[in-house]
């Protein structure tokens, strides 16, 4: 059934998935159809390179079909939602001893929505933040902002954002300790952390001036500890994890709330993998 199970799909992903109305009916399995959304993921191949054929047990449908259950599905925010509901339910496989945050700049080939170009990777880019648990199990994303754009843009409302998603799923934010590298070294970034209760461990950034670098009031009276943050390396095995999906190693996707939905669906995919793998006998 591809990269999982047909009994996952059916427990974790087609509850969540919307059908049409006003006497719509599904012509094919839908759960043929996310297994060929996975596959696409998975590979990385364009949409009309789908080979629909090896999916489809009685009717095949052709590729664009298939983009138009995911991209109905995306508008939906339905793989956000089955997400948030795996999260949900499976809350104590999670480690929150700590919590690893971190930016990314994907290479946008095909232009879109919040594309702009970045010069270190002399390419147009798409950069989203990431927040991991202490395990490497993605947590949450915020919306993508242009390429050129430094991690800490927007950085309140885009914390919001991470944290909004948490809430939805019930872990509770208060007391999380999250380490951070000196790219968030600010104040707007100890502040987002501060309302919600979140105690930030963040390296200090020798390249700020005096007036950018955030002061010790604005860190509170915690003090950076060089220790716990040497476990920010986690979020590196995390983005290696999610380099295993072809498809998010270079954006092709125009809109951003597709984009967003791969990823959604590769931690999705590596939770569900994590939390039903059968103990060694």
């Amino acid at each position: 059934m591809g990269i999982i199970h047909k009994a996952m799909i059916e427990t974790w992903i087609l509850p969540h998935l919307t059908v049409g109305t006003r006497g719509f009916d599904t012509t094919v399995p839908l759960t043929e159809v996310v297994a060929c959304i996975f596959h696409r993921l998975k590979t990385g191949c364009q949409w009309r390179e789908l080979p629909t054929k090896q999916f489809f047990t009685d009717k095949v449908l052709c590729w664009n079909s298939v983009f138009y259950y995911y991209n109905k599905w995306c508008k939906a925010d339905c793989w956000r939602t089955i997400w948030i509901n795996i999260l949900t339910k499976n809350r104590k496989y999670l480690d929150l001893s700590s919590v690893e945050f971190d930016g990314s700049h994907t290479p946008a080939k095909n232009g879109g929505d919040a594309v702009g170009y970045q010069g270190r990777k002399a390419c147009n880019t798409t950069n989203a933040l990431f927040l991991s648990d202490n395990q490497g199990v993605m947590l949450a994303m915020s919306t993508p902002q242009e390429g050129q754009h430094h991690d800490v843009y927007d950085i309140q409302a885009l914390f919001d954002e991470i944290c909004g998603l948490l809430k939805a799923a019930e872990i509770n934010l208060k007391g999380l300790f999250l380490n951070a590298d000196s790219g968030f070294d600010s104040a707007d970034f100890m502040a987002a952390c501060e309302k919600e209760e979140i105690i930030a461990n963040v390296q200090e950034n020798p390249r700020n001036s005096f007036h950018q670098r955030c002061q010790p009031y604005e860190r509170g009276t915690h003090v950076f500890d060089d220790a716990l943050y040497q476990d920010r390396s986690v979020i590196e095995h995390a983005n290696a994890w999610i380099d295993g999906f072809k498809a998010l190693l270079v954006r092709f996707e125009f809109s951003v709330k597709n984009w967003m939905s791969l990823h959604f669906i590769a931690f999705s995919v590596i939770f569900l993998r994590k939390i039903n793998r059968k103990p060694k006998v």
